[in-house]
């Protein structure tokens, strides 16, 4: 294993002069998509543990939500044709004699999620749920079952700390919108957020998708005021993060001449066309950031007791976060590249790039001794993952 150690001279994210972040919100399709996947590989590993004293081989992570259809109007509408959610993986089937019911886990579990998520959808009518989940490979599962923990692929794993102010402000806008909060004040705004933000010198441009819930809505004039309202509301919720410029725009799709709204009966956009799918949504750290590293390593659903694709992106985040803690490191990224079948705790090669006033030496120690506790840490890191201590999406 290689530890590589690098100081650059990169001008840092925050203090470029664009900066770009997304964040797709809780009932985004993509989103949907990778909270299910998620779910159910907590669901499956809990069910392993209980029956048979640990976790067994699976790996849940290749959902697609088919969009369905529906009629919507001001005051009311309904699904009129389901949406479809399929979801394909693998998993262990048979302890001996013992068969693991897969499809009726995966049924009930992704049926809970959705309703404990979604206040409006109602999964056992508007989505149909179409379980593809088959026993792994013979050499994927030898990875697995070995005496040693063995990495169940070769995968990319990458993190960056601290977050800029455009990124904590993307996030916590997402996550104040869909607040509890926020929904009794305004029930009408959907689960379905999506934020895009853009950075300009001083001045921050958000663009917010909101699917509004149509029956607390009762007329286009009702439709208008409301944005008007949540514009103001927004503004003063983003106005306690920055002290920069800021414009926001909802909906920006609405025509009001050609009575053309953004409205849904159930608060996502997946009940009239549109699909979602693991992988394509946020990153471990809940952004999209084109601006930071990133991997397309989906995280959700992936077994978290080997697949390094789940646990490599979440070391990732932590050794960059630990590495920042220290006065003397400003940013830090964090690269880790893994070789399927050797042991999940060496890396073939961890590269740390550092913005930093330490001295070489210093900042070589600070660092080994950061990223070998992280490592060290892997093998139990399944546990804080089941007590969902770390966010996938």
């Amino acid at each position: 294993m290689e530890i590589i150690i690098e100081q650059t001279q990169e001008l840092p994210v925050g203090k470029s002069s664009v900066e770009i972040v997304e964040r797709k919100g809780a009932g985004h399709p993509d989103t949907l998509c990778d909270g299910v996947a998620e779910e159910l590989s907590a669901a499956f590993s809990k069910y392993y543990l209980k029956h048979f004293g640990r976790i067994l081989h699976h790996n849940i992570d290749k959902c697609l939500l088919v969009g369905g259809r529906s009629e919507v109007s001001f005051g009311g509408g309904r699904v009129i044709i389901p949406m479809k959610l399929i979801i394909a993986g693998r998993a262990t089937e048979y302890v001996g004699d013992h068969a693991i019911p897969l499809k009726e886990i995966t049924q009930e579990t992704a049926r809970a999620w959705l309703k404990n998520r979604m206040r409006f959808l109602e999964p056992e009518n508007n989505v149909v749920i179409d379980t593809q989940i088959r026993t792994g490979s013979v050499d994927l599962r030898a990875t697995y079952d070995s005496m040693q923990l063995s990495a169940n692929d070769t995968s990319i794993g990458v993190g960056f700390a601290p977050m800029t102010e455009l990124e904590t402000i993307v996030y916590c806008t997402e996550q104040f919108l869909n607040s509890a909060e926020t929904k009794r004040n305004y029930p009408m705004i959907g689960e379905d957020i999506k934020i895009m933000g853009i950075r300009l010198n001083d001045q921050i441009n958000l663009t917010i998708a909101i699917a509004f819930v149509s029956g607390f809505i009762s007329s286009k004039e009702e439709y208008l005021k409301i944005k008007n309202i949540l514009i103001e509301y927004i503004s003063s919720f983003v106005k306690k993060h920055t002290s920069k410029n800021i414009a926001i725009v909802i909906n920006a799709a609405d025509n009001a001449e050609k009575n053309i709204f953004y409205l849904t009966v159930t608060g996502t956009s997946a009940e009239c066309g549109d699909d979602g799918q693991v992988g394509r949504g946020n990153r471990v750290n809940g952004l999209i950031t084109p601006y930071r590293p990133m991997t397309m390593e989906a995280t959700a659903g992936k077994n978290p007791v080997t697949h390094t694709g789940k646990l490599y992106n979440i070391v990732a985040h932590e050794i960059s976060k630990e590495l920042t803690q220290n006065p003397g490191i400003q940013n830090a990224e964090c690269y880790l590249v893994s070789q399927i079948g050797k042991p999940i705790t060496e890396p073939q090669i961890i590269h740390i790039k550092l913005h930093s006033s330490l001295k070489k030496e210093l900042l070589d120690t600070t660092c080994a001794g950061i990223v070998r506790k992280h490592l060290g840490r892997i093998p139990t890191l399944w546990q804080s993952i089941l007590e969902k201590r770390f966010a996938m999406f």
